[in-house]
Parts: C-alpha cells; structure tokens; sequence
C-alpha cells in the first residue's frame, strides 16, 4: 500500500455492536496492543480493549506531596534561616501557622501533575496520528468505527493478523503506515 513502515492493521465496522464484538474476539486471541475508535461512548468497550494500567493516581499523589512539602519547606526556610523574627516570645518554627499554605499547596500541586499528567499519559497535544492515513477514518466522528491492532503487540503478523481480522466479518481491513 505504502512505502513508508507499518504501524498496524485497520477493521472497519459499521455499527458498535460489531466493534464491541470484534474487540472481544482480539482480547480473547491475545492482542494486547490495539485501540478502538468510535463517535461516540460504546459501553462495555473499554473492558473488552483489556485492562490498562493507569499510572495517573501515583502521578496526583506525588504532586501533592511534593506540593506540600514545597509550601512547608519554603515557609521554613524564610521564617527560621533567612528571615528569623522574634515577634512576642513565638518559636520560630510555629508549624500551625504553616498549616494553611501547606494544603493550599498540597492542592495546586496535585491538580498541575492531574491536568499535566493526564496530558502526558493520552500523548495530547497529538496534531498527527497514523490512522489519519486512511481516507475513510475522517468518519469515524460520524458513522464508522475502527478497531486498529499495533505492529508492536507481541502476537503481530501482517498475515496471520490480516486474515484474523478478515473472519471478524470488517467492512474493509487496511494497512496503516506509519
């Protein structure tokens, strides 16, 4: 079809129910390393793609604890090294005082890694994908669904993966070039 290297194989389907179906079928055969492509919410997709690790919640975490130690460590430093005040017999490290700033920081810092690393895991902002290669993919905002296996899942064989996807019952099975 191309020159250029192969990023996977395509299955066009008309109607979820045949997507949802066909998904199941490959999770079953043991493809690990495919996407799924629709208009709209299929339910039950997700479930049938197999499970994904998600990496965000350690991501939120991690932004609030170093939020929050950021927020206490500052207020350390300039109210006991640098800036030390004797003000009414008060310790200099007052750390109830500290308490406000600290979660106020805790919470910036925990939504920027949210939004961030949400960004990061989908790969947005993502101008090109290699499916938009393929003339008939503009429709799948509208009325087609695709189910795209990846030239890196461990079980890829253009032919073997073809002829799968062939008995899956597809409108159309394409290559996708890189």
């Amino acid at each position: 079809m191309s020159t250029l290297p192969l990023y996977g194989l395509a299955a066009e389907f008309d109607n979820p129910v045949a997507l949802l179906a066909a998904a199941n079928s490959a999770r079953e055969a043991g493809y690990q390393k495919m996407s799924a492509y629709s208009p709209y919410p299929v339910e039950g997709l997700d479930e049938a793609l197999g499970p994904k690790r998600e990496y965000l919640p350690l991501i939120v975490l991690l932004g609030g604890i170093i939020g929050g130690l950021t927020g206490y460590l500052l207020q350390y430093y300039t109210a006991v090294i640098e800036y030390p005040l004797n003000i009414g017999g008060r310790p200099l490290h007052s750390w109830p005082a500290f308490i406000p700033v600290t979660f106020e920081c805790t919470i910036l810092g925990a939504a920027l890694s949210a939004v961030f690393g949400m960004l990061a895991l989908n790969g947005l902002p993502q101008p090109y994908h290699p499916l938009f290669h393929l003339p008939r993919f503009a429709r799948v905002s509208r009325d087609l669904f695709f189910l795209c296996i990846e030239r890196r899942d461990p079980l890829f064989d253009a032919e073997k993966t073809r002829e799968f996807l062939a008995k899956l019952n597809p409108t159309e099975v394409s290559e996708v070039p890189q």
